[in-house]
């Protein structure tokens, strides 16, 4: 008779069968009563709906809502499409969204569809979906797919939204106008549908965005075909990013319209940088000083447990994996030996730095190296494989309790080079430290890491204004991690902003203390 393991390993075969290609929702259907309840049991399946499973695991642990957020989509469009067939799509204020690269999961998605109840389905973790009864279904041309999920073509989003949209999601908004390639695209839908209102605050958009080409051929076809049209900006009066170029990846065309939307506020909450110091020896040896508290709080915030003495043994060169079992196999040991080898590699970007190099194009170079330093220990006791220290991620990540949501993993290599540009053409330290160490986050580019790296990097940019090294402390990880998720979710810096400045300003007056003894 199979024992209670060999069961379970053969539901798990079932499971990894169905698991093939990346899935991570399945009708329950699709297992067999014996095998779902297993697998339920054991935590390897989590119920959604009625009929409808997930992909989860024993270590998710209550509350986790990291495997419903890294399924949302999934569900919705494998939901949606067993549901409603192809007559269905999301609203056009969700289009929009998506097709902005924003990446957020809604509290409630809307869906279109002529057999739509008007009913509200919840969900798990506070999330719902809206079956909205929709008569008429959009021609094929104005339905995009991606990912299983039937959108509006950005054309025909734009054309949908009501103006109010433009005023409540401006970002979102102007990076999809940038993606329109002829006006023609936006001009069918408003000439047959007769929008003169609407072309009206779409030329207006366009011209705000710096295409006053797009704006007047709208304005004159419209009316040559003899509408009346008085051209609006739909945009409140502070909602100005800059021009956008023409069909600009829609993620870089986010992360420029971020940087422009928030530099100014970071620079009102921030104390006046000092200037690169004079004295660079004695800068970098504060920066030195700072190591074991940067590593400890560091560290921990990562969840690793990792003691003062422990970090001291690193820095001593004690550390020793080659004769002793305990330094091989500690995955905390392994973490600071990492982490002491990645902080001598930032501590030379930093001397660069201070002696007037452009932190952002030596950040473009050295934060590769600073990722592997960070890793290498592990790679050689064997512990992860060597590619890790390949670079950029080739998969989705997800992020914690949170419900924003990493841009997919092809767009990380349009927009790591984006968020560099900005750091190079930045004027403002204050700026560069902050949004260069929130925007790696938010681009995650690495499987693992980005914690360490964006407070490298947020460090790096410091130096540039003659801040000293910033230690964020891990008593403070909650406050630190919910201004992250407002600044992610709620596109507002000012919480991270006002979170980062108050350290910066601790550490001045630590440092201008040690100057003094």
């Amino acid at each position: 008779m199979p024992k209670p393991n060999e069961k379970l390993a053969e539901s798990l075969a079932e499971l990894q069968d169905l698991q093939r290609n990346g899935r991570r929702v399945f009708r329950s259907r699709e297992l067999s009563r014996t095998h779902r309840e297993r697998l339920l049991r054991s935590g390897f399946l989590r119920e959604v709906i009625k009929g409808w499973l997930m992909s989860s695991g024993p270590h998710a642990r209550d509350g986790d809502s990291t495997p419903w957020y890294a399924s949302f989509w999934e569900f919705c469009a494998g939901y949606c499409q067993d549901r409603f067939k192809n007559a269905w799509h999301l609203s056009p204020e969700q289009s929009v969204l998506l097709h902005a690269q924003n990446t957020v999961i809604p509290t409630q998605v809307v869906v279109y569809s002529r057999k739509g109840t008007n009913h509200t389905m919840k969900l798990l973790f506070g999330t719902s979906l809206y079956d909205l009864k929709q008569p008429e279904m959009p021609p094929a041309v104005d339905v995009s797919v991606t990912e299983g999920l039937r959108l509006f073509s950005p054309a025909a989003a734009l054309v949908k939204v009501p103006e109010s949209f433009f005023t409540r999601k401006p970002i979102e908004t102007q990076v999809v106008l940038a993606g329109i390639r002829e006006a023609s695209d936006v001009l069918r839908l408003l000439l047959n549908g007769g929008h003169s209102a609407k072309a009206g605050q779409i030329a207006g958009a366009f011209r705000r965005i710096g295409r006053p080409q797009m704006a007047d051929e709208i304005v004159r076809a419209m009316k040559s075909a003899g509408y009346d049209v008085r051209e609006t900006d739909p945009f409140a009066p502070e909602q100005t990013f800059g021009v956008l170029p023409a069909v600009t990846a829609p993620i870089v065309g986010r992360i420029r319209a971020i940087w422009e939307s928030m530099r100014e506020a970071i620079v009102e909450t921030f104390p006046k940088a000092p200037g690169r110091p004079r004295n660079r020896k004695e800068y970098l040896r504060f920066v030195g000083d700072m190591y074991k508290s940067d590593a400890y709080h560091s560290l921990s915030i990562e969840g690793y447990s990792v003691t003062p003495a422990l970090i001291e043994r690193v820095q001593r060169g004690d550390w020793d994996p080659d004769h002793h079992d305990d330094d091989r196999e500690s995955r905390d040991a392994l973490a600071a030996r990492g982490y002491w080898q990645a902080f001598q590699s930032v501590k030379e970007t930093v001397g660069e730095v201070i002696a007037g190099g452009n932190p952002g194009v030596l950040a473009r170079s050295a934060h590769r190296e600073w990722h592997r330093q960070l890793f290498q220990p592990c790679v050689a006791a064997g512990l992860i494989e060597a590619g890790a220290l390949a670079g950029y991620r080739n998969s989705a990540v997800y992020l914690r309790t949170s419900r924003y949501v990493p841009p997919r993993w092809e767009t990380v290599r349009d927009a790591m080079p984006a968020l560099f540009d900005l750091l190079e053409d930045e004027r403002e330290p204050s700026v560069r430290a902050v949004l260069g160490h929130w925007l790696f986050g938010y681009i995650h580019p690495y499987p693992d890491g980005n914690g360490r790296v964006a407070r490298f990097l947020m460090n790096a940019m410091l130096a540039s204004g003659g801040y000293p090294w910033t230690v964020i402390r891990v008593e403070d990880r909650d406050g630190y991690l919910a201004a992250l998720d407002r600044a992610s979710i709620d596109m507002k810096i000012e919480p991270f902003a006002k979170f980062i400045a108050t350290r910066v300003r601790r550490s001045m007056k630590r440092a201008a203390a040690k100057a003094r003894a």
